[in-house]
């Protein structure tokens, strides 16, 4: 852990700076809450520039989700794709954990096929790019010697910009894994959404890339590229 902290030290923020741009975590700037906190919208000062952000901060005296937020700082600082959320930094100080995010404007999937507001095309394209996030992640080695199971694929953790591109989010349980292990099952606990978790990992006692192709899907083609999510009912 401690290794990990020190290659991260240069994404880290000052709190002082996240207070200035959520207005000292105004209740108006929160655009959402999780299982591990709520997340504030709010303006950045980075290189001379005001930048957009989220920031998710973790609920305070919470020690079961300090390993998820390193890992998620961890797996976003190594992902580099155009559908994946970018991270900015993180903070962690006087016992605040935070994750900065560059805003995504439009906030969750969730939020807009539970109330029927995206054009067939829209659906379209938000499929495919989410279907290039996990190809990036699943089979992407000329960048790295490992892959990336998401394990959490769902409606809430794909986020949409202004132009309804999607960005993938939720790293929190995610693992990666050396190439030649790709076929194998890593042993894991059955974490994820209901309704969208693959039923297999409770069989076999752990997750295969399949797992989030098996997400991928009910996203998809169970809600998403339907008029109506069955999940907002």
């Amino acid at each position: 852990m401690a290794s990990t902290i020190r290659e991260l030290a240069h994404l880290q923020i000052p709190l002082e700076d996240v207070r200035k741009a959520t207005n000292n975590f105004d209740n108006s700037n929160i655009i959402g809450e999780g299982e591990f906190g709520k997340v504030y919208r709010g303006r950045l000062l980075r290189s001379g520039k005001l930048v957009k952000i989220a920031a998710r901060r973790l609920k305070r005296n919470d020690q079961q989700g300090v390993i998820e937020f390193w890992r998620e700082i961890s797996m976003l600082s190594i992902l580099n794709h155009e559908n994946i959320v970018s991270v900015i930094g993180f903070c962690d100080e006087q016992n605040e954990k935070m994750i900065i995010n560059k805003s995504c404007a439009k906030g969750s999937l969730l939020m807009h096929i539970s109330k029927e507001r995206l054009t067939w095309i829209q659906r379209f394209r938000i499929c495919v790019g989410v279907a290039r996030a996990l190809s990036y992640m699943h089979d992407n080695y000329n960048e790295r010697n490992y892959f990336v199971i998401h394990r959490n694929v769902n409606s809430s953790t794909i986020l949409l910009d202004n132009n309804f591109v999607p960005r993938l989010s939720g790293f929190e349980y995610s693992l990666k894994h050396v190439v030649d292990k790709k076929e194998q099952v890593l042993l894991s606990n059955a974490i994820g959404t209901k309704g969208y978790m693959d039923p297999e990992i409770t069989k076999t006692g752990g997750v295969t890339l399949k797992s989030d192709v098996y997400s991928f899907g009910i996203c998809f083609m169970g809600g998403v590229m339907r008029k109506e999510s069955i999940y907002s009912k």
